[in-house]
């Protein structure tokens, strides 16, 4: 558990956002409830229904008059005994009222703890969990619905079938070990080699929908690369449709990193405009050169920038070598060098950021390389660690294959226990507490 928190503590937390608004909640959770209720408004209203009543502090004050409602462990978020006051929204009256709450001897909640004991308690899953925040920070509507679709359940509800089928293979492994006067060959029928290989195909369909949630949720890093006065800048302003780096005639005009972040189609683009890249003498734009050759490393994908006004100038070449992966290749300028826009049969895009020509082509290109789908049905909204234990347990599940064509049963049935663990660790059935911690302490309070 984070930080070492307590189930026993009575915590509160003021479950809106801070500013003016309609209606202000503070929202109680634990064993402390009903005695809280009944010194706040004066009694304990019916489970599950809304009560007007009068907020008082421990000077029987009245701060507030609102809503309280009452909800019954475990039939409640937390799967505790719930109090949720709902006043008004100013951000004196609700601070009184969180203040007043606290004075009874009530801690204030860490980030994330309302969800971190709905976890703790049963009542949710370690992807449910998460979903919940990712809901919270959508950006997209394809974002949230993916979002939705694994807070109820459905990308639980997969790795549960798929841990139920592995033990279903390491209970039938290991019995052939335990009794090997049977002499049972799991080879025999090929029935062992199929539930796995069908195991794997299983699995990838799971990784398929968790990579593209995980773009709608991180986005991909995209470096833009070339010599100064290419059109970098243009390019990027371009994308984002606004004047985000300043451009010039000037060659060496961006001699720092900026960046900005677009939508495409519901994923976050996350655009670095670099310095240009070539030998130079000036002090401030050396370091704008070595930060865009750190750029370059953490870019998901590298967009190497050409000016197509001189088709045979190879000066470019040189850059090749600072480009850890195959960029994608763009040659702009096409409304002054005549050359059509599109894309050319050997993958080079032709455009202008000046005219748009090309646009279009480019953004369908972008996701294209990314493995975005047009139809995001079905995915959910995943996170690098769900994609990590996947592909562990994939990884895992090949090498246990070699294990079985080569008749090492014990060195098999270790490899799908390590798979099953993998795919655990999604809903958190197998969790170290530093991951809980670093989970739930991202949330925002009150959640």
């Amino acid at each position: 558990m984070s930080d070492e928190v307590e189930l026993t503590d009575t915590i509160a937390a003021i479950a809106t956002p801070i500013g003016q608004g309609g209606v202000g909640i503070v929202r109680v959770s634990g064993s402390r409830v009903p005695e809280i209720a009944k010194m706040i408004i004066g009694s304990l209203p019916k489970p599950r229904s809304a009560l007007f009543t009068t907020f008082k502090n421990t000077e029987n004050e009245v701060i507030d008059q609102g809503l309280a409602i009452y909800f019954v462990a475990p039939h409640s978020y937390t799967g505790e005994d719930v109090l949720e006051l709902q006043g008004h929204g100013g951000v004196v009256v609700i601070d009184l009222l969180l203040k007043a709450v606290l004075a009874l001897g009530v801690r204030l909640a860490n980030p994330g703890e309302f969800t971190e004991r709905a976890f703790l308690n049963g009542k949710i899953d370690l992807a449910q969990a998460e979903a919940i925040a990712d809901l919270i920070e959508s950006s997209s509507v394809q974002a949230a619905r993916c979002a939705l679709r694994s807070l109820q359940g459905e990308f639980s509800q997969q790795i549960h079938q798929l841990v139920e089928r592995l033990i279903w293979l390491r209970t039938y492994i290991e019995a052939g070990i335990d009794f090997v006067e049977e002499e049972i060959d799991l080879l025999a029928d090929g029935k062992v080699q199929g539930k796995i290989e069908q195991l794997q195909i299983d699995i990838d369909a799971i990784l398929n929908k968790a990579q593209q949630g995980f773009l709608l949720k991180e986005g991909m890093h995209i470096a833009l690369v070339g010599e100064p006065n290419v059109g970098k800048s243009s390019l990027l302003n371009c994308l984002a449709g606004r004047e985000t780096a300043i451009v010039t005639p000037i060659a060496g005009t961006t001699r720092d990193i900026v960046r900005d972040q677009i939508d495409l189609d519901g994923m976050p683009l996350h655009i670095i405009d670099t310095a240009g890249l070539r030998e130079t003498t000036d002090l401030v734009e050396q370091e704008g050169i070595k930060r865009t050759k750190q750029a370059l490393q953490e870019a998901d994908l590298v967009i190497l920038l050409l000016d197509d006004r001189y088709p045979d100038d190879h000066t470019h070449e040189n850059l090749l070598t600072d480009i850890p992966s195959t960029p994608l290749v763009i040659r702009n300028k096409v409304d002054i060098s005549g050359h059509q826009a599109g894309l050319s049969n050997n993958g080079v895009l032709y455009l202008s950021a000046k005219t748009n020509e090309g646009i279009t082509e480019l953004r369908q290109l972008l996701k294209q390389k990314m493995g975005l789908q047009n139809n995001t049905e079905g995915s959910f909204l995943a996170r690098r660690r769900h994609l990590d234990a996947l592909q562990q347990a994939q990884t895992t599940l090949d090498t246990g294959l070699t294990h079985l064509l080569t008749y090492q049963n014990e060195l098999l049935a270790e490899e799908l226990r390590l798979a099953q663990q993998a795919l655990s660790e999604i809903t958190g059935e197998f969790t170290a507490d530093d991951l809980l911690g670093q989970i739930f302490s991202s949330f925002c309070i009150g959640k």
